[in-house]
């Protein structure tokens, strides 16, 4: 039996690569698809020393017409698609009042967040219904706590991550007879180069007693869950939502 393959979007770095190497100690070989014209220095080799084989593909995922040749360089390279990890994506593209939302802005970042993640999973769950395989199959979706907790200086990455996760359960709904099993993964204050510019502010906040757990949530603890569900042992619950965020999003009193 040939080991399972995943694709894991904006995988280069952050969460995305910490997706890419947990699946990779998984089991699974990987293709990495980021915006750079090639993988950078160190990430084949990390991820080959993982036991995996390693494919990378250039892709804005925002480009629909890029879809295909993403989805035939998965094929090519590994003969399969078992997973799909949807984590590309970007943060608001300027933070502030929400009346002063600019249109431009806006439609870039559900173009991203939205759209491009929307119809890739349409065209590798096609992928994976055209060709079936003796591996559990998963489309895993990163979105985050802020498609439930609103943050109004950002409303559009709200209202993207929002969209997303009610894209989720109508995959789920669409792919739970053909054993594809859909989950939304939603992490909270996370680590990464996203939240750098802001780490003074959550380190005061988390030391305040917002995050229950009194830490940073880690990338490597959303890879962790993304291979826990990649695995299959967790398909009968298809359509769930995942929180990595240390109790964030508990409601509290």
């Amino acid at each position: 039996m040939s080991r399972p393959a995943a694709i894991v979007t904006g995988g280069a770095r952050g969460i995305g690569l910490a997706c890419a190497e947990a699946l990779a100690d998984a089991g699974f070989e990987i293709l990495v698809v980021d915006l750079a014209e090639k993988a950078g220095d160190g990430l084949a080799a990390n991820i080959a020393a993982r036991g995996a084989k390693f494919a990378y593909h250039r892709s804005d995922i925002a480009d629909f017409d890029s879809h295909s040749a993403l989805v035939d360089a998965a094929t090519s390279a590994f003969g399969r698609i078992d997973c799909l990890v949807n984590n590309a994506g970007i943060g608001s593209i300027v933070r502030g009042d929400l009346l002063d939302l600019k249109p431009e802005d806006f439609d870039r970042i559900l173009a991203i967040n939205l759209r491009g993640t929307v119809f890739l999973s349409q065209a590798v769950a096609r992928a994976m219904l055209a060709a079936p395989g003796d591996h559990p199959r998963s489309i895993i979706t990163i979105t985050s706590v802020s498609a439930e907790m609103a943050s109004p200086e950002r409303a559009d990455y709200c209202i993207s991550k929002a969209g997303l996760s009610m894209w989720v359960k109508t995959l789920a709904l669409r792919l739970a007879a053909e054993n594809i099993a859909v989950f939304e993964v939603r992490p909270g204050i996370i680590r990464t180069d996203m939240t750098s510019g802001v780490t003074a502010k959550y380190d005061s906040l988390i030391d305040g007693g917002l995050v229950p757990t009194r830490r940073w949530g880690e990338a490597a603890d959303v890879g962790a869950a993304v291979a826990a569900l990649a695995g299959g042992r967790l398909g009968f619950s298809t359509g769930s939502i995942i929180n990595v965020d240390g109790a964030l999003s508990v409601p509290r009193l």
